[in-house]
């Protein structure tokens, strides 16, 4: 694919890239919020679903799944209100007073700004999975060829390399990636020293972020602009191309030797589904989304599954990296947030070249 570098040529991959995001999902602040896609408007009971921009392929051949398992199980309609936007966005919007009936998130972080407001309420890391619903890992997509060589994180720290990932502030996806960064440099500095050493995981990520082309809103929209043209590399979740690459889009994937494990919670609303009578769908929902059948579908998406037995049936289409490590590797999010993501956290100052 032919790389645009003139800065109005990018003006307009990017222009380009919203407009597609905006096709692809719509935020809502509202129960009928009008922008928000709607299927089967005539149903017995509607389920008002806010999620991450990621899953919507997915949930495209689940909802119609639910649909019918819950018309055989109960002989009632069950229609949609979906809403897709960056996980932080949909978060915020919820938080705000969006009235979605279950949140579908990138992180487990900004189901905690909804409960923090008051409209999570119960413990949803009690369900299946701890709450998950699907697990994936932060790899790096190259053109066609992979012409640049792009083997490891080392490689996008090289002058010259364009590299595109979304903007933390917005994106759950894009937290993962920094994660995913700064978390190997600490896997690096531990191999080279013995001894995690944050300075030199703050200079790793500092490195790649400097070849960073453009922080888009989220990572739907990251992948569009780096289909417009812009960037040499994309760093983004594994299902994402995956999801892409089954779409007929060419692109290579790189596995890093060192790379996070994704984890994807939902959870009930559970201020809203009271307020809307819709508890008991709600929670058959979220727990449909654990199935056999959802899970295979998640997969064929390119998620990894939280259900163990689809997680074993579909082992051979994945690759478990030397180096992979959860979030509690960084200490878990409430340490994440406060070392990375905090006023004066790694990023921000990342971002203020300090």
């Amino acid at each position: 694919m032919k790389l645009y570098r003139a800065t109005s040529q990018r003006l307009i991959a990017l222009l380009l890239a919203a407009a597609l995001l905006t096709i692809a999902g719509c935020s809502g602040n509202g129960h009928n919020d009008p922008g928000a896609e709607s299927s089967v408007p005539d149903g017995d009971v509607t389920l008002v679903i806010g999620a991450y921009s990621v899953v919507k392929d997915a949930f495209g051949d689940i909802l119609p799944k639910f649909q019918a398992y819950w018309l055989e199980k109960t002989g009632q309609k069950v229609s949609f209100q979906e809403s897709y936007e960056a996980s932080g966005t949909q978060a915020r919007a919820i938080a705000g007073g969006f009235e979605a009936d279950v949140a579908i998130m990138a992180m487990e972080g900004d189901l905690d700004k909804i409960a923090e407001a008051g409209f999570i309420t119960e413990d949803w890391k009690t369900q299946s999975s701890g709450g998950m619903i699907t697990n994936s890992i932060v790899v790096m997509g190259t053109r066609e060829g992979n012409p640049l060589g792009i083997q490891d994180w080392d490689d996008i720290t090289k002058r010259g390399v364009k590299v595109l990932y979304p903007n933390p502030k917005t994106s759950g996806g894009a937290q993962w990636d920094i994660n995913a960064i700064y978390g190997a440099g600490l896997k690096k500095s531990e191999r080279e020293t013995g001894t995690k050493d944050p300075a030199y995981a703050k200079s790793f990520l500092k490195s790649v972020h400097e070849n960073v082309e453009s922080l888009d809103k989220s990572g739907r929209a990251s992948m569009a602009a780096f289909e417009y043209g812009v960037g040499d590399v994309i760093v983004t979740y594994e299902n994402e191309l995956l999801s892409r690459i089954k779409q007929g889009v060419d692109y290579d994937i790189v596995i890093p030797s060192s790379t996070i494990l994704i984890e994807n919670p939902a959870a009930v609303v559970d201020k809203n589904a009271d307020k809307h009578g819709t508890r008991e769908l709600a929670e058959a929902f979220i727990a449909y989304l654990h199935s056999d059948d959802a899970q295979r579908i998640f997969a064929d998406y390119g998620f990894r599954p939280v259900n163990e037995e689809v997680a074993a049936e579909t082992a051979d289409r994945f690759t478990v990296p030397e180096g992979l490590f959860d979030i509690s590797y960084l200490g878990g999010w409430a340490e994440v947030r406060k070392t990375l993501y905090s006023k004066k956290g790694v990023w921000y100052q990342v971002l203020a070249d300090l």
